[in-house]
């Protein structure tokens, strides 16, 4: 491979001739070969929104010349398009404050501007990665917004979609299992009659209630560093830079992303951040509830509780025959897994804000956009794979509502507790339902007996 020299404040570094890349980035991917996990796109989308933005506003303020600023806003488009991906090479894990990440995207835009300017691909003249890409910005503010950023545009984009469909499709069950009775279980034991309706409407309220928290996050999420430079004193930034950076972002974005109100408290901490990631931990382990409950209901088909159908998508096991499993409330409890201790790694991380930084931003940055993106994507394939295609067994649910030992409840009102319960422990004994020995025993007048079961199990009385 041929090789090109690059200077830094440390000396020579060949880099690949191809690179945009300067010494910088080549010294972080020598340094830094941990786990072969790269940011995500939403990063370096973000990434690049802000340097595009943030060339034109000090073009605006006479601080970069045209030609120049234009270049630099030309090449950070090309990043926010995705066009360079291929130069963004570094290790997530690297330095707390994610400057190797930050100066790989100063380096990459400055050197495709100098080959838009000049023809030569890389190096420093006539646009300097510093100097010029990011003038007016330190690592220690850009990398939280771009977090903040592309956090809060995976969610409007990517989640939230996500989570209506699936809340959409587990109304129109609720809707349309409402006049199905069963057997409701509580500690995975009978319990009193209910409607699978009913069951599915506790489900699509979860989902609207972790709706409304993930919303809630959007406010935090939208106040940004930007403007704090190295300690949150915003030394050796203009003072209307910023603000008009913010008001471009938002303009392109459709976000109200606002300039952080106290920015040593932004740059210092991550609390937005523990916040948003909360909230998506929620929303798995909701989403855990949700799947297993799918699982249980769908047992069988012959020998589990089978009161559920669910789409068969592919065979199940390698060697038993016809076998067909609910593969994909299983993906979903696997990715609900991995959020979860993805949170747990972001509560980590948000302990590292050591006096004026935090430490662990590169971690945090690959946590909260992985969550966001494998809830999205799992919670799209629940609805349309799963939910959309579920029906119920009918006949099972009707049938296991006659033996259920718990229909004793029914009589509670007019005999009392300890008389229901003898009942129900007759019936258990002697293998017969509750109505059977109701009628034995003459506890009431038969055709009592009667209204008073069918009540319960048709819904039109109260337990």
């Amino acid at each position: 491979m041929p090789y090109r020299e690059e200077y830094d404040a440390m000396g020579k570094v060949l880099v690949p001739e191809h690179a945009y890349y300067g010494a910088q980035t080549q010294r972080a991917v020598q340094n830094f070969s941990v786990s072969g996990l790269r940011f995500p796109p939403p990063f370096i989308r973000a990434l690049g929104m802000i340097k595009k933005h943030a060339a034109a506003v000090n073009r605006d303020l006479d601080l970069l010349k045209p030609g120049m600023a234009e270049a630099i806003m030309r090449a950070a488009q090309e990043v926010m398009e995705g066009k360079l991906d291929d130069h963004f090479v570094l290790d997530v894990f690297q330095t707390g404050s994610g400057t190797s990440t930050h100066m790989n995207a100063n380096e990459v835009i400055a050197g495709r501007a100098n080959e838009l300017l000049a023809g030569k691909r890389g190096g420093k003249t006539p646009v300097h990665p510093n100097d010029h890409v990011n003038l007016g910005q330190s690592s220690n503010d850009v990398i939280p917004s771009a977090i903040h950023i592309a956090a809060l545009l995976e969610i409007r984009g990517r989640l939230l979609p996500a989570m209506e469909l699936l809340h959409e499709v587990l109304k129109e069950k609720r809707e349309a299992f409402h006049k199905i009775r069963k057997i409701g279980r509580t500690h995975l034991q009978d319990a009193v009659p209910m409607t699978l309706g009913q069951e599915f409407s506790g489900y699509a309220r979860q989902v609207e209630l972790d709706m409304e928290r993930i919303r809630g996050t959007e406010k935090s999420l939208s106040e940004l560093a930007l403007g704090g430079t190295a300690v949150g004193t915003g030394v050796n930034t203009h003072p209307h830079f910023a603000a008009r950076v913010i008001h471009l972002i938002s303009e392109e974005t459709g976000c109200d992303f606002r300039e952080a109100e106290n920015h040593f408290a932004a740059q210092g901490s991550q609390d937005a951040l523990v916040e948003t990631s909360g909230a998506l931990k929620t929303y798995g382990v909701s989403l855990i509830k949700i799947a297993n409950d799918i699982r249980w209901l769908s047992s069988g088909p012959r020998c589990g509780l089978g009161e559920l159908n669910l789409p068969a998508l592919q065979p199940g096991s390698s060697i038993m025959p016809g076998k067909v499993n609910p593969v994909i409330p299983e993906v979903v409890i696997q990715v609900a897994g991995q959020v979860i201790g993805n949170d747990a790694a972001i509560t980590f991380g948000a302990q590292a804000g050591n006096l004026e930084l935090n430490v662990m931003l590169p971690l945090m940055a690959h946590n909260i956009l992985q969550s966001i993106h494998l809830l999205g994507a799992a919670t799209r394939s629940f609805g349309e794979k799963c939910i959309k295609g579920i029906s119920a067994n009918v006949e099972k649910c009707a049938s296991t509502l006659e033996q259920s030992l718990a229909l004793a409840t029914a009589f509670v009102p007019a005999l009392g507790y300890d008389a229901a319960a003898a009942l129900s422990k007759k019936a258990y004994e002697e293998k017969k339902t509750v109505r059977e020995v109701a009628l034995e025993e003459q506890v009431l007048p038969d055709q009592e007996i009667h209204r008073i079961l069918d009540g319960m199990i048709d819904g039109k009385a109260k337990s």
